[in-house]
């Protein structure tokens, strides 16, 4: 027998409970593994308040990890046991071992440990299909990232630094704001003393930015559309302040031809190759010091509630580990 989290119904973080499971052999494509950390993600609340529902209770939550391949079942080439990975995009990585479809499985690389595969699969993957993708960022791109001192917006200030882009960022506090400068963010903005619009305005000379990434959903908008230039893209890719309303796609029209998109990582990696691709181009940053993952909370796997409870509360920065 095993632990794993499990939530038998939605509701705060308290419906997760820390329970022994039994976890079975691998089945045709499948791997179990023996898991050294589990990535914490704004979207776990989502499951765990049944926004994203699940077809079945209970489950376990979680969407990334790293740890070590122990079995491996039918058809499974690229791993074998032994091997460190990293994976994001399975759910239930709460657990001290679990069951993985293989083919979501990445090798991690030697200068890469454990702890740091586990804390920036779904983040840095995340941020390399916005910077990369979503709209290909260089030395000419100006754009604003709500949430820079978030986990997705650490990795994205110090990429948009190696990139040469112009990033400003919107940041709750003094400490976020020097966090994120520190790490490559050209300019902040503390949403709670200044109007973000009107400064987004003033450090552009009026003209406004390429992109809009914005994971806040309803208390960013429509102010995000207002912070673009004639013809640029709003990427609006969470929600972490609650839904969006129903857009009236006239408002693009009237803000100046806007571009509008709503991307998922799991789109860009449902296919291996793009899987690799994107995982190849996070190792890269990685790998070069260009990009450093910020594990700045780890906590005990069997206390996720307090995880939950600091994150929604907005006391985390950067990445946070569970370990099992």
């Amino acid at each position: 027998m095993t632990h794993a989290i499990q939530i038998h119904e939605t509701g705060g973080p308290e419906v997760m409970k820390w329970e022994e499971v039994e976890v079975g052999d691998p089945g045709p494509g499948e791997a179990r593994l023996k898991q050294t950390g589990v990535g914490l993600n704004y979207i776990d609340v989502y499951f765990r308040t049944g926004t994203y529902p699940q077809e079945t209770m209970p489950f376990t939550p979680g969407m990334e990890g790293a740890g070590e391949v122990v079995a491996v079942g039918e058809g499974v080439s690229h791993v074998k046991p032994g091997d460190r990975v990293a994976y994001c995009g399975a759910i239930g990585s709460y657990a001290e071992e679990r069951i993985v479809p293989a083919d979501r499985l990445v090798v991690l690389p030697d200068g890469i440990e454990d702890r740091t595969g586990a804390a920036m699969m779904l983040k840095g993957m995340t941020a390399a299909y916005l910077l990369l993708r979503t709209y290909k960022v260089g030395p000419e791109t100006t754009f604003l990232f709500h949430a820079a001192a978030g986990g997705v917006g650490l990795i994205v200030c110090q990429w948009a630094k190696k990139l040469g882009a112009t990033m400003i960022g919107t940041v709750g506090s003094a400490e976020k704001a020097e966090l994120a400068e520190s790490l490559g963010c050209t300019h902040t903005i503390n949403y709670r003393d200044e109007d973000f619009v009107e400064r987004v305005k003033e450090l552009t000379d009026g003209k406004g930015c390429d992109v809009v990434y914005d994971s806040i959903g309803k208390d960013t908008f429509p102010a995000s559309l207002d912070c673009l230039k004639k013809f640029g893209l709003w990427a609006t890719f969470g929600q972490a302040s609650g839904p969006l309303p129903d857009i009236n796609m006239g408002l693009l029209a009237q803000k100046g031809s806007l571009y509008a998109t709503r991307p998922t990582l799991f789109t860009h990696i449902a296919d291996r190759a793009d899987l690799e691709e994107l995982s190849g181009a996070l190792f890269d940053v990685v790998s070069s010091g260009d990009v450093k993952i910020e594990i700045n909370q780890t906590y005990p796997l069997a206390e996720a509630t307090q995880a939950h409870i600091d994150l929604e509360g907005r006391k985390t920065t950067g990445s946070t580990v569970l370990l099992p």
